[in-house]
This record gives structure tokens, sequence and C-alpha cells, in this order.
């Protein structure tokens, strides 16, 4: 109960939360340079055209005045209506959404999967040669940007190799499962070095209380002893930094998508940037808020769960 409680309170936080995002969002894409409506009709429009445009998609109203109109309809579930898609926002966000929540699912399986095993071994093996090897991972690791690593996972694996697609979605299940590796390997690249320094040293500080030297001198084996009461007791902070991560990173898969031209709602985030197309970029900046919110919350919610210390408050 009172999980639901929490999340709940956390839920009604978000109301100011989105309304204080859609005004900035809503005020700082019209400093963008250039006209929508000019955008649209081309180089070749009429004066007069452009203007009539203008006032078709109430560009031509105080800035005060749209914004009071685009909250109503906001208030009312509408995200707006995209001009250069000829679609509602709500219909291009319901496509592309699923293709983003994709690439954040890939991208924290194989973070999990490339940033525990090394973690946990460089702190089994500490100051050992396994330990300082992957200590330099992360060193390395966080040097190197997404669209490079991108960009050398197509060279290697999917031109070279040709194991998987270099670009696109996919129809199936299977292809999307194929299309997803290569990006979701480029975002653990950048996230897991991360995650591999703060399980690391919580394993360090876990594999060195006292029930640890207790579990050993019963004779309990090490495999069990790390796995079993090391690692799950580690894992609680380094979740609030595997969840902040992929919180900044959900508002970051637009470069992953471009590199790899997944039609997200990072690349119609882009496309909707240089097309003027303010409704929609409105309309998926809010969702990306939404987003960041939740991912906050699950990994809040997440970390009382494996702490029964922490107080949801």
């Amino acid at each position: 109960m009172k999980y639901l409680l929490y999340i709940l309170k956390r839920l009604v936080s978000l109301i100011p939360v989105l309304l204080g995002i859609s005004f900035i969002v809503f005020f700082l894409i019209r400093l963008i340079p250039g006209d929508p409506a000019a955008t649209l009709l081309g180089s070749h429009a009429t004066p007069q055209a452009i203007s009539e445009l203008r006032s078709q998609m109430g560009l031509d109203k105080p800035l005060l005045s749209q914004y009071v109109t685009f909250l109503g309809h906001l208030l009312q579930g509408n995200l707006g209506y995209s001009y250069v898609y000829s679609s509602s926002v709500m219909d291009l966000v319901t496509i592309s959404l699923p293709v983003t929540i994709w690439l954040l699912v890939s991208g924290t399986v194989f973070t999990l999967l490339i940033a525990v095993p090394l973690a946990v071994l460089a702190a089994a093996r500490r100051n050992g040669i396994a330990d300082n090897i992957i200590r330099a991972v992360p060193v390395v690791g966080l040097g190197l940007p997404a669209f490079w690593l991108g960009i050398m996972l197509i060279l290697i694996f999917g031109l070279k190799l040709g194991w998987f697609p270099v670009a696109g979605y996919g129809a199936s299940l299977a292809d999307h499962l194929r299309g997803m590796v290569l990006p979701g390997v480029t975002i653990a690249l950048t996230l897991s070095p991360i995650l591999i320094r703060s399980l690391r040293a919580s394993m360090i500080d876990v594999l060195s209380s006292d029930y640890i030297v207790t579990a050993n001198s019963k004779g309990i084996s090490t495999a069990r002893v790390v796995l079993g009461h090391a690692l799950r007791n580690a894992a609680v902070s380094s979740v609030t930094v595997l969840g902040v991560n992929l919180a900044y990173l959900t508002g970051s898969t637009l470069v992953v998508e471009r590199v790899f031209s997944l039609p997200g709602i990072g690349q119609q985030m882009i496309n909707s940037i240089l097309g003027r197309d303010f409704p929609t970029v409105q309309g998926i900046t809010l969702v990306f808020a939404i987003m960041v919110v939740v991912v906050n919350l699950l990994t809040d919610v997440t970390h009382a769960a494996l702490d029964p210390r922490v107080k949801l408050a």
C-alpha cells in the first residue's frame, strides 16, 4: 500500500513539472530562426500565402494567447496537429515511441550483461590483473562518444561481418530484436563504464563487511558469498546510478537513433526541429519529460524494494 501511495504522490508532483516544461519549451522553441509557414510553403511562396498560413496555424496571435490555447489542448490530452506530417502529434508519438522504448530496454539489458560480470570479477580479484584491466575500461569508455561507437559497430558487425542490420527497425519481432542489438550495445558501451565503477566500489565495500567475513568463516563457497550475499547488497546504490544515467540517456537517444536510422521519437524530434514543426517538438519534449520522471520513479521504488532501510515519503 505504501508503494502505491508513493507512486500516486509522485504522479501528482508530475503535474507542475510538466506545466513548467511546457512553458519553457513553448517559448524557447519560438527562438529557433525561421518561420514554420515559410518553411512549409517553400522559398517561392508569396508573402500573402505565408500570412494566410500563419493565420491558419495561429502563429499570428500573441505568444501568450498561443500558449493558453496549447495548454488548453494539452489538458484535454491533445498534443497538437503537425502540419508537416499532416497528422496529430499523438499519432506520431504512438508510432515512434515503441521504437525508443525498445532501444532503452535493449541498452539496459546489454549494460547489465556487460557491467555486472565485470564489476563482480574486478571486486572479487581486487588489485589483480583482471581488476586492473577492468578498471581501465571505464577510463577509455567514458571518452568515446556514442555516435563514434555506433559507426564503428556498423562498420565491423554490420558491413564487414554482416551479422546485424546497420539501419532500420524491421517489421517482425525477430527483425526488431536483431535491429536493436547494435544500438543497444552502443548505449551499453557508453553506460556500462559508469556502472562498473559504481558496482565495483560497492562490492569491495560490502565484501569487507563483518557478515561477509562470517559467511567465509563458515565455509560457504566464494561464489555463493559473492553472488548470493554481496551482489544484492552492493546493487542497491548501483540501481540509483543506473537509473539516473538511464534517465539522462532517455533524452539523448536521438543520437543513437540518428546513427542507426531508427524511427523513434528522438529521430522524430530532429526532423521536426529541422522542419520548424512546433507542435511536434512540443509534444515530443513533453513525452521525453514524462519518460524521465517515470524512469526516476521506477528507480526510487526499486531502490526501496532492495533496501528496507529506505522510507518512502
